[in-house]
């Protein structure tokens, strides 16, 4: 069996050695002739896979993406040659969820504001969306749900898209549609830009056209509209660049690029083509995730004021994932190396749940366990 995947999935080699030959390739370039004799093609977003990449492939039997969202692959094409599908839905949820966190204390501590304060839109959801949910709710802060389409079956309180409009902060995690009764291609274009004022936050990390970037950009340069953390770009690579300056927060479509993310996705997949194969999992991603790496033992307890308690929760949210290393990465590389580069050669980031915290020593050891940390008694 011929397995070729892409180049920046991680653990490939550990997880896929056992069931035949490998092979590695660049997602953003790979051609049809590449892979003609591929058995199973795993990629990433940045694959489009369609009649034209599978062309002169006659033996292909497995294709699946190690990624959450799936508008880059054409099932229904799959569905007619009978190629089975998998992808990776929620594998990265949780990582975009630290990004969303870790993006509104940046923001917050700029302004010298309390997050306590806002009140937080979550436009889509579903795994990605709730991910974000729960870590606003493990810090008390108020969100309000959008999903036009989960709102008919599910439990859930949902708000209107006008309420959703004048949360201090609106993050979005929608697939990108078309089509439908709700399509989310330009769901944000000039009309709705237009209602944010200067003091809301706009948040997007899920892709690049749900925003009309154009008209985000012609908004900026008139001295108007949100302030602003992109991690997704209308046609990537070739990001706006005059976008980028007027961004509190910019990166590099890495939001869920965490090792963990990255690498839950790759489990799924290994997962998926054993039930394809008929073959019994003997591997799991924890026997390849380093260990021990982030182990803190807290110095003394201060004084337990609500200041002191913030102050905590900035300070581990931090020592895990600033993302400010991030913007800084993308505006000091994205000219020099390019947008596919700098994700191609992304620094390890870990999850919080790498970071094992006292619970003796801690002033807010529930909050940041609700928030994802290991929490030792």
């Amino acid at each position: 069996m011929n397995i070729y995947f892409d180049e920046n999935i991680p653990f490939a080699n550990e997880f896929f050695a056992g069931f035949g030959n490998l092979k590695s390739f660049s997602g953003r370039d790979v051609k049809a002739a590449d892979i003609a004799d591929a058995d199973v093609l795993l990629v990433r977003s940045i694959t489009r896979v369609d009649e034209n990449l599978l062309k002169e492939n006659e033996r292909i039997q497995f294709v699946g993406t190690a990624t959450i969202g799936v508008d880059h692959i054409d099932t229904e094409y799959l569905l007619s040659r009978n190629i089975s599908f998998s992808s990776a839905p929620g594998c990265n949820a949780i990582s975009v969820g630290e990004y969303v966190i870790s993006s509104l204390l940046v923001i917050c501590q700029r302004k010298q504001a309390n997050i306590a304060d806002f009140t937080v839109g979550i436009i889509g959801a579903g795994n990605t969306g709730s991910a974000v949910a729960r870590k606003l709710a493990a810090m008390n802060i108020p969100y309000k749900l959008y999903d036009p389409l989960l709102a008919e079956t599910d439990e859930r309180e949902f708000s209107e898209f006008a309420d959703i409009l004048k949360c201090d902060a609106i993050s979005l995690h929608v697939p990108l549609t078309r089509d439908g009764e709700y399509p989310t291609y330009h769901l944000f274009d000039e009309k709705v830009l237009s209602q944010l004022s200067a003091e809301q936050i706009l948040l997007n990390a899920c892709r690049g056209e749900v925003i009309d970037n154009q008209a985000l950009l012609a908004q900026k340069l008139a001295g108007q509209g949100p302030q602003l953390v992109l991690d997704v770009w209308e046609n990537e690579p070739d990001v706006l660049l005059e976008l980028i300056e007027y961004c509190q927060i910019a990166t590099a479509h890495i939001a869920g690029y965490s090792l963990e993310g990255k690498s839950r996705g790759t489990e799924m997949l290994y997962q998926a083509l054993c039930q394809l194969t008929q073959l019994e999992p003997k591997l799991e991603l924890r026997q390849f995730m380093p260990a021990g790496e982030f182990i803190v033992r807290m110095e003394q307890t201060p004084i337990a004021s609500e200041q002191a308690r913030m102050e905590e929760i900035y300070r581990r949210v931090f020592q895990v994932y600033d993302v400010r290393r991030d913007d800084q990465i993308f505006r000091q590389q994205l000219l020099k190396k390019g947008f596919d580069a700098i994700r191609k050669n992304y620094p390890v980031r870990r999850e919080f749940s790498a970071l094992e915290l006292s619970a003796r020593d801690s002033l807010v050891p529930d909050m940041l366990g609700a928030l994802g940390f290991t929490i030792q008694e």
